[in-house]
């Protein structure tokens, strides 16, 4: 009948996605679902990707990436809204991500600067993103994750799924009994002189997703909101702590340090703080 909700199947929909804000695990969970549908697959959220979006993200990817950052759990960003409140009104906060970033009018928040005290007297700032910005970051870094982790090298142990710092000790000390000689290497401040233009040449490189690309350029431009409250423009480098350092920049660092060292070398593990706050 025209003028019914029925001549408007975008609007109809939309109101049928983001049903249900309980917990709940996998595909499965409701607001993937429409009405009638008490569960729904994987095939089901390929058709959940509403018509005019220019970028094709769905709620499914979303929803994944929300799992790994409430498992990470962590502070709050520079909006002070923590974990439990941001699961408060879960189906619209998560709906408001997915919906800004297939449309691109995503933009993350400025990321708290938090000081931590080093050994040797003095500080490392790590930049705590808010939990939407975090949710935004797995969702690329799926993406680049799938792409990138056959290309790794396998002496190369930073932020690589299934393995850690214990792994890289373990190859330790399976070549101490070959070889009497150890090379140590670090690149001196990387995550602050990091050249931003080879970031996003390396990430072009691995994926043709023009999303993926565009928000890994908005996230190394944001702003760091520092203690005092003024916020730090920067033209290079990236805070450590947010996964846009993470998944991005290590890529880069370890294809310097195994290129410089050669295949006996042993990339540093860098502790699991640093991976997000």
């Amino acid at each position: 009948m025209p003028g019914t909700r029925a001549d408007r199947p975008v609007v109809a929909v939309r109101s049928l996605l983001w049903r249900g804000g309980d917990e709940a695990k996998g595909p499965g969970h409701p607001w993937l679902c429409s009405y009638g549908q008490p569960r729904c697959g994987r095939n089901r959220v390929d058709e959940l990707k509403l018509a005019g979006k220019p970028f094709d993200i769905s709620k499914q990817e979303v929803w994944e990436a929300y799992l790994k950052v409430k498992a990470n759990k962590g502070a709050p960003g520079v909006d002070e809204v923590s974990l439990a409140e941001f699961e408060a009104d879960l189906k619209n906060n998560l709906y408001k991500i997915w919906n800004r970033m297939s449309s691109g009018s995503y933009f993350p928040s400025p990321v708290k600067a938090v000081e931590i005290p080093k050994a040797d007297g003095g500080v490392r700032v790590l930049g705590v993103p808010t939990v939407g910005d975090r949710v935004a970051q797995t969702v690329v870094a799926a993406h680049l994750e799938a792409r990138v982790e056959p290309v790794f090298h396998p002496d190369s142990y930073g932020y690589r799924p299934r393995r850690g710092a214990l792994d890289a000790v373990a190859a330790c000390r399976q070549r101490c009994w070959k070889y009497d000689w150890v090379i140590d290497l670090d690149v001196q401040k990387f995550f602050d002189s990091v050249p931003w233009d080879l970031i996003v040449k390396a990430v072009e490189h691995h994926t043709d997703a023009r999303w993926a690309v565009l928000y890994v350029k908005r996230w190394l431009t944001t702003p760091l909101a520092l203690p005092d409250g003024t916020m730090q423009q920067r033209d290079r480098g990236t805070p450590q702590g947010g996964l846009c350092s993470a998944e991005h920049n290590p890529p880069y660092e370890q294809w310097r340090v195994m290129r410089s060292a050669g295949l006996l070398a042993l990339v540093r593990a860098l502790p699991a703080v640093e991976r997000c706050a």
